[in-house]
């Protein structure tokens, strides 16, 4: 873990290198979790249809209760860069002692609802028959690892503040490879069918956290940091992050508001959405890499008093948030005939895909501009703004999303057209909110927190 006690120690010589120096490794660190689910997939989509679109279904409300708690990483980024900033490493320990001990209290309360309420939530959701008890099976072992989830969000949060995204690169690849070992065992060699799948996840889910809690630990030692929490900063850190839980609720209503539309189409088209969207998250994550990036250099130069590299920097990370866009989305529309084949031998679900995957692919270049600015306004701290512009983006989809509902069928064309309010309409939406924003000075507050 970085010791630098000043903001000349960490200022970067060029802003392209910096963005690098943080995004690169960022990258294979945040799509660690998306690598989990397309590991699930592709195993369990060999299962049968009933066990990908019930996976389907209870990955949309654990992406839920996981997305609400991101904050968790989110609001200590931007408040540990502040502070390494200004030579406060030992505020930025304890802020991530109070972060972990937040996401443990959480998770755990998360977990026991979530496992009593599976059933019914599913059932809630249109879930039926086969479909809804393959769901059940997943979300409620799923369970134990949300806890762990949460715990890994506090530890990169710390991370990522102090300049480092190395460490999580190591830690989510061991726990990737983990994954995939357990989940093929237990899920073909064992015959847990679904059920093995969510505790083989929830297993590497675990010894990633194993690791954050050690590292916590050990440095908490070493710098004299008491391990016990602070409960008035915890209290502060959830003041901080209601705000960006208001943001990311706002999300993750739009995600299962489009589940919700999708079930309604059929398994078919419900597993081929599933597929489609486990592929887009993929594609999020790569893109928040940039994201991660602005959130760490944007609360440092904003805690040295720096308004011109803030600026300077946002300059340069909306160009490569756009560029990457635009080479993820052709490489997407060339490979989204064959995709399918990938996680599924049914024919139906393979065509319904490749329309999916076609849209998807036209919406990059927006989702990478969309990122992009999202995390410059985290790490300004401007969480309010964020929250405000997620309400009036989730207005202006609902109209969208009932055209979608109220159209009929089941064929694959139902589905390119949700994809298309979802993937350029709904980002078009957030891109003008947050665009106007970004243009302004009023998200530029300078100083230590």
């Amino acid at each position: 873990m970085p010791n630098r006690t000043s903001a000349a120690a960490v200022r970067p010589a060029s802003p392209s290198r910096d963005i690098l120096r943080l995004a690169v490794p960022a990258f294979g660190a945040l799509i660690a979790e998306p690598l989990f689910l397309l590991a699930d997939s592709a195993i369990v989509g060999h299962l049968g249809v009933a066990q990908l679109a019930g996976v389907g279904l209870a990955s949309a409300v654990l992406h839920t209760a996981v997305g609400l708690m991101i904050f968790l990483a989110y609001s200590t980024t931007p408040a540990v860069a502040r502070a390494m900033g200004h030579g406060q490493l030992g505020k930025a320990l304890a802020a991530g002692r109070d972060g972990v001990w937040l996401a443990f209290l959480l998770g755990v309360v998360l977990a026991v609802a979530g496992f009593w309420a599976a059933e019914p939530l599913l059932t809630l959701m249109g879930a039926a028959g086969d479909v809804r008890t393959f769901a059940v099976d997943y979300l409620r072992w799923s369970m134990p690892g949300l806890v762990a989830t949460l715990l890994i969000f506090a530890g990169t949060g710390v991370l990522r503040g102090l300049q480092d995204t190395r460490t999580p690169l190591v830690v989510a690849t061991a726990g990737f490879t983990l994954n995939i070992v357990l989940n093929l065992w237990l899920v073909y060699g064992l015959g847990w069918s679904v059920a093995g799948s969510a505790i083989g996840t929830s297993a590497a889910q675990w010894a990633m956290a194993a690791v954050y809690l050690v590292m916590v630990q050990r440095n908490a030692a070493r710098h004299g940091v008491s391990l016990m929490p602070d409960w008035r900063g915890i209290r502060a850190l959830t003041r901080v992050g209601s705000w960006l839980m208001l943001r990311t609720l706002s999300l993750r209503i739009a995600i299962l508001a489009t589940v919700l539309v999708v079930t309604e189409q059929g398994a078919v088209n419900l597993a081929a959405h599933q597929l489609a969207m486990t592929i887009f998250s993929f594609l999020a994550f790569a893109l928040d890499a940039l994201a991660i990036a602005a959130q760490a250099l944007i609360g440092k130069e904003l805690g040295a008093s720096n308004p011109s590299g803030a600026r300077r920097l946002t300059r340069t990370m909306v160009r490569w948030g756009i560029g990457f866009g635009v080479v993820t989305g052709a490489l997407l529309a060339v490979a989204a005939p064959w995709a399918g084949a990938l996680f599924t031998p049914d024919a139906g679900v393979q065509s319904a895909l490749t329309y999916a995957l076609w849209i998807l692919a036209a919406g990059q270049p927006i989702a990478g501009y969309v990122f992009v600015l999202d995390g410059v306004l985290i790490g300004a701290g401007d969480a309010r703004y964020l929250a405000v512009a997620g309400l009036v983006n989730l207005a202006a989809y609902v109209p969208l999303l009932l055209a979608v509902a109220t159209g009929g069928g089941t064929s694959p064309a139902r589905l390119a057209w949700l994809w298309a309010a979802f993937a350029i309409g709904y980002m078009a939406a957030r891109a003008v909110t947050l665009g106007l924003r970004a243009r302004s000075d009023r998200w530029m507050v300078l100083g230590s927190p």
